[in-house]
C-alpha cells in the first residue's frame, strides 16, 4: 500500500505540476502594413548668406538726390505756394541735406512762357525763396542755399500747351558742391 500511496502521491505531484504549466498562446502574425518612420536627423545644409549687391544710385550722389529724394516741386499758374506733395519732397530734401552737411544747393525758380519777362523773373524769385524758406524751417542752414530766378528762360518741356506749362512752373533744387560723387 505504500507503493500505491507513493504512486498516487507521485501522480498528484505530476498533475499539479502539469496544471501549473501553461502553454503560451500561439503567435499570430499581423499582416497589416506598418509605416516606418525614419528618426535619423536629416543632414543640415551649410547656411550660405546671400550677398546682395546694391542697386540704384550711390548714397550721397547726384543721382541719389534725383532718384530717391526729388529735385523739383511744381506750382499752379501764377502761384508760389507749396502743396502737401511739394512739402513731402522738401522734407526728403532736408533729411538728405542733413545727412550730407557739406552739400550746397542752388534753388532755381522757373515759370512757363506766358507773362512778361519781368513778371516771370519776379514770380520765379518768389518760388525759389519759398523753397529756401521751407528748407530753412526744416533745419537746413540758410548759408548752404542760394536762390536764383530763371523766369521763363529755362523751360524743361518744349511746347505751348497745358502739360508743358505745368512742367515748366517749378522750383528746381540743384546740388552745386559737396556730393560723394
Amino acid at each position: 500500500m505504500q507503493t500505491s500511496l507513493k504512486l498516487t502521491a507521485a501522480t498528484a505531484v505530476l498533475l499539479a505540476l502539469g496544471a501549473c504549466a501553461s502553454k503560451p498562446a500561439p503567435v499570430v502574425e499581423d499582416t497589416t502594413p506598418v509605416e516606418v518612420v525614419d528618426t535619423t536627423p536629416a543632414p543640415t545644409a551649410p547656411v550660405v548668406e546671400e550677398v546682395v549687391e546694391p542697386t540704384g544710385p550711390l548714397a550721397g550722389s547726384l543721382d541719389d538726390f534725383r532718384v530717391n529724394v526729388g529735385e523739383r516741386v511744381y506750382y499752379d499758374l501764377n502761384n508760389y505756394r507749396l502743396d502737401a506733395d511739394d512739402q513731402e519732397i522738401l522734407k526728403r530734401q532736408a533729411a538728405w541735406l542733413s545727412s550730407y552737411p557739406s552739400v550746397r544747393i542752388l534753388v532755381a525758380g522757373n515759370c512757363d512762357e506766358r507773362g512778361t519777362r519781368e513778371y516771370n523773373l519776379a514770380l520765379g524769385e518768389r518760388r525759389a525763396s519759398v523753397v529756401k524758406d521751407y528748407l530753412v524751417s526744416l533745419g537746413v542752414d540758410p548759408s548752404r542755399i542760394d536762390t536764383i530766378s530763371y523766369g521763363k528762360e529755362r523751360p524743361i518741356a518744349a511746347g505751348s500747351d497745358e502739360q508743358s506749362w505745368a512742367l515748366n512752373r517749378n522750383g528746381f533744387t540743384q546740388i552745386v558742391s559737396g556730393t560723394t560723387s
